[in-house]
């Protein structure tokens, strides 16, 4: 079996299909899903589908790229974060390639979101694009991971060099790979997943985005995980059944969930 570490299906695009989406999942294996929250005026969808389902999990926080949308305060973030479905805080994190100009708004929603990781003591998972010496310096200032008295937690839909997965994996993170790992193009990527260990590895589709090959261009989906899965086995020369057990229990150690 897979999980899918890392979706948005309350997006409109694929809630509207849920009852085909959750059909899917169970065709290609995948037991369960973390849909992740990206502001506080879509968290009630969010959760409302983790309350709906039992194999959905969910979690609270407002993406970096969300510039006009009410500013999460600690307090906030740790009352929503109160209840047995939401497993994590986030997404949070960096992203100076879609923004410019003057960012330090989000450096500190980034170090809100460790704040509230470190009182509920609910990972985080974190978004970093074109941004990661800032990332790991903050989450180093604020405390972030097992090393500073922190909680696990885990690097999204990872793209970035090995140097910054292996700084993340010795603050106790995880890194996720997502259908990027599979494109012909991600030579680099590719790279660095085949030197980050297995105990160290989720998988996730970030769906309705990124569907993995041979769905490259289409709509993805939490279904489509196990794509992600099978290239890593092939890449790293493993049985498919060795890295879907792997990444399965994974995704339940870092988030403390009870099988």
């Amino acid at each position: 079996m897979y999980i899918d570490s890392h979706c948005h299906i309350n997006f409109p695009e694929l809630a509207a299909r849920m009852p085909d989406i959750l059909a899917k999942m169970a065709e290609n294996k995948v037991s369960h899903a973390l849909c992740v929250s990206v502001d506080l005026p879509d968290f009630p969808q969010v959760l409302a589908l983790a309350e709906q389902y039992p194999h959905i999990y969910a979690s609270v926080g407002v993406h970096p790229d969300y510039e006009d949308t009410p500013e999460p305060t600690v307090d906030e973030l740790v009352r929503l974060a109160d209840h047995p479905k939401i497993i994590a805080i986030g997404e949070t994190g960096l992203d100076y390639f879609r923004l410019t100009g003057d960012l330090e708004w989000q450096r500190e929603r980034f170090r809100t979101h460790i704040k509230a990781s470190r009182i509920t003591r609910k990972p985080l998972i974190i978004h970093t694009r074109s941004a990661s010496e800032d990332t790991i310096r903050i989450m180093r200032e604020e405390g972030a991971g097992t090393d500073k008295g922190g909680v696990a937690g885990v690097m999204h839909c990872f793209t970035e060099s090995l140097e910054v997965a292996r700084a993340a994996i010795d603050m106790g993170f995880y890194i996720s790979f997502s259908g990027i790992v599979t494109f012909k193009s991600a030579k680099e990527l590719q790279a660095v997943a085949l030197e980050v260990p297995l105990e160290r590895i989720l998988i996730e589709t970030d769906s309705p985005y990124l569907a993995p090959v041979p769905h490259r261009g289409k709509m993805n989906e939490p279904g489509f995980v196990a794509h992600v899965g099978e290239f890593i086995a092939r890449l790293k020369g493993l049985p498919v059944e060795q890295v879907a057990q792997q990444t399965t229990d994974n995704f339940f150690n870092l988030f403390n969930i009870v099988r």
